[in-house]
């Protein structure tokens, strides 16, 4: 007999795997498991600074490659969960990010975009891995906002990167689950909102 949580598991799963499909996704990018595996109850996604690189109104749009973008693409996927491990829909998702050289564009918003949440909680950015920077590991910068609700500013980093162990602000709670996904990379982070 299958417990709640179990349930709850099989059908985030199967949910994930359906807009993976239906989006046009890589095969591999739903084989990544959760991150992280939400349990009835479970802590929020760690907070982080939002830096000095945020600029407020980006456009609206899940695909940040642009003409000329340079650098691996990376599909990132994955859910926006209660801390009962419910889907939230309609939650504004707004991703910035340096480029393939470490730099961040602040006289446009080439490699910044925002969306919300589909009626089952799922998100999906295209982008590329960004560079490292000067005392900084690989990674992207997200805030995450119920509708009407407080907003989680943190940051996502790469798994196996050499950087991470020397960067001050690294969190291995923010760490997304990465697959190589034909010439690419497919990413996976749920991120957990403190709302019951």
């Amino acid at each position: 007999m299958m417990t709640q949580d179990q349930t709850r598991r099989r059908f985030l799963l199967a949910t994930g795997t359906l807009a993976a499909a239906e989006l046009g996704f890589d095969a591999h990018a739903q084989e990544l498991p959760p991150t992280p595996a939400c349990h009835d109850g479970d802590e929020p996604t760690v907070r982080q600074t939002e830096g000095p690189f945020f600029k407020p109104r980006s456009p609206e749009r899940s695909d940040l490659i642009e003409s000329g973008s340079r650098g691996a693409t990376v599909e990132l996927t994955g859910l926006v969960l209660t801390r009962r491990c419910q889907p939230l829909a309609g939650a504004l998702i707004d991703l910035w990010q340096a480029d393939d050289k470490g730099d961040y564009d602040n006289s446009g918003f080439r490699f910044r975009g925002h969306q919300f949440t589909d009626a089952n909680g799922r998100y999906r950015f295209r982008t590329i891995k960004p560079a490292r920077y000067t005392g900084r590991a690989r990674h992207f910068h997200v805030k995450v906002q119920p509708s009407g609700g407080r907003i989680l500013t943190t940051q996502l980093y790469f798994p196996g990167e050499a950087g991470n162990r020397r960067d001050p602000l690294f969190r291995s709670e923010l760490l997304m689950n990465v697959a190589q996904a034909g010439n690419g990379e497919a990413a996976r982070f749920d991120f957990v909102l403190d709302i019951r």
